[in-house]
């Protein structure tokens, strides 16, 4: 008996398009992302794929794909769980800044640590700072463990506890879990399912809208190996995926 987990990034934000950081502040999809996340949706609906269990963020371009893929699936009514732990990468200091002025103002090589090493975190921004990102939502979560700026071994900590108490009962119980989440939230996920190291981890890209399929065994292992692009899930359009991953690549350097 396996398991399947559906993982989607949020389709384009209007943030990427203007090339700021974006971290925790909750901005929407652009036109072109909304049409990814159904893109996204028919993939899944095409390939017979029928998600019974979705989980989120608490952000807007991550809820605005699941729904807009779930309503070409015709499934908005499948139950629904969200959490912080799911959100994006939280970009501290450099939240709402041009990322083209913040490499010339601390240089390009520094810029790139703070992007993609895996435990340099960059400069912290206070919870109470217009950009932190941090609102109502996030009331009941204990003051000690929102975030001020992160790493991404950070995001690791504290996506796993949301993944051991909550998507993994849900797989256990047969549901087929559709996880719509970010770039670095999904990444943390796809390391710790793949057992990648913290190096691997660093050069994984994941394309946006596009649906990465996992089967896993009874243990939640992958049940395949790694394919050409480094991961032990599936996409449903690879070319597509792989085009699409080294365009992040660009976009990450």
């Amino acid at each position: 008996m396996t398991a399947t987990l559906i993982l989607l990034r949020h389709g384009q934000s209007e943030w990427n398009v203007s090339g700021q950081f974006t971290g925790w502040v909750d901005v929407d999809l652009t036109e072109d992302g909304r049409a990814e996340a159904a893109r996204g949706g028919a993939q899944l609906r095409d390939a017979g794929l029928r998600p019974s269990m979705l989980h989120t963020s608490l952000q807007l371009r991550a809820i605005r794909t699941a729904e807009l893929a779930l309503d070409e699936l015709g499934r908005k009514w499948i139950p629904v769980r969200r959490s912080w732990r799911l959100n994006e990468r939280h970009y501290g200091a450099l939240q709402g800044k041009d990322k083209k002025a913040t490499a010339e103002e601390f240089g390009l090589d520094q810029v790139k640590i703070w992007r993609r090493s895996y435990d340099v975190p960059p400069p912290p921004l206070a919870i109470d700072d217009p950009m932190s990102g941090i609102d109502e939502r996030y009331a009941a979560v204990p003051l000690a463990d929102l975030p001020t700026a992160e790493c991404l071994r950070d995001v690791v900590a504290r996506m796993l506890p949301y993944w051991d108490d909550t998507i993994a009962p849900d797989l256990r119980a047969g549901h087929v879990v559709l996880v719509a989440a970010h770039g670095n939230s999904l990444r943390a996920l796809v390391k710790h399912l793949d057992g990648m190291s913290d190096d691997a981890v660093v050069d994984l890209n994941i394309p946006t809208g596009m649906p990465l399929v996992y089967e896993l065994d009874r243990d939640l292992r992958p049940v395949h190996d790694a394919d050409d692009l480094g991961v032990k899930g599936r996409y449903l359009d690879p070319a597509a995926a792989a085009e699409a991953a080294d365009a992040v690549k660009r976009q990450a350097g």
